[in-house]
């Protein structure tokens, strides 16, 4: 259904446009990124950022991809350290509610086993966001903690022993 792929720096085109195709729909359930980040000087800086936390291995970048190898999602570990990281992800618009969040966070907790050597991974959330709860939730993470996320009210879940 879904292919992650390891951010490259041939992937800055797309991803740019993904970015910009769902900013506002992504805007409704987490903060902005800016107007700078948009721009192609602001997003290469930023691009160029990711690649070079991604080599020094603190984090890992994926996009995801659909049947015909479009963009439409991007997950991520940041934080790498001591066998856990912080996942987070994002799905389009187009994409929103037909299973890809839940089935790209499925294999990201695999790969982070058995490409990262990870044993736990975080997540947070805010409470308005039912979906991402949904998502968390069907790969077996458990709410550990309320927090505030952008000035809301938030979740942060957990889940251990991840499996290759």
């Amino acid at each position: 259904m879904v292919t992650l792929r390891r951010l490259h720096a041939d992937h800055a085109e797309a991803v740019l446009a993904f970015e910009r195709d769902n900013r506002a729909y992504f805007a409704r359930t987490v903060p902005d990124r800016g107007d700078a980040y948009f721009t192609a000087e602001g997003f290469a800086a930023r691009h160029a950022a990711l690649l070079a936390e991604q080599a020094a291995g603190t984090c890992h970048f994926h996009v995801v991809l659909d049947a015909a190898g479009e963009l439409i999602g991007r997950v991520n570990l940041v934080d790498v350290a001591d066998g856990s990281a912080e996942l987070g992800y994002r799905v389009g618009q187009r994409a929103a509610g037909r299973g890809v969040a839940t089935a790209a966070v499925a294999e990201m907790c695999r790969t982070a086993a058995a490409s990262y050597g990870l044993v736990a991974l975080t997540a947070v959330t805010t409470l308005d966001n039912p979906a991402s709860r949904a998502v968390l939730a069907r790969n077996g993470f458990t709410a550990v903690e309320h927090l505030t996320v952008g000035g809301r009210p938030g979740v942060r879940y957990r889940r251990e022993r991840l499996t290759a």
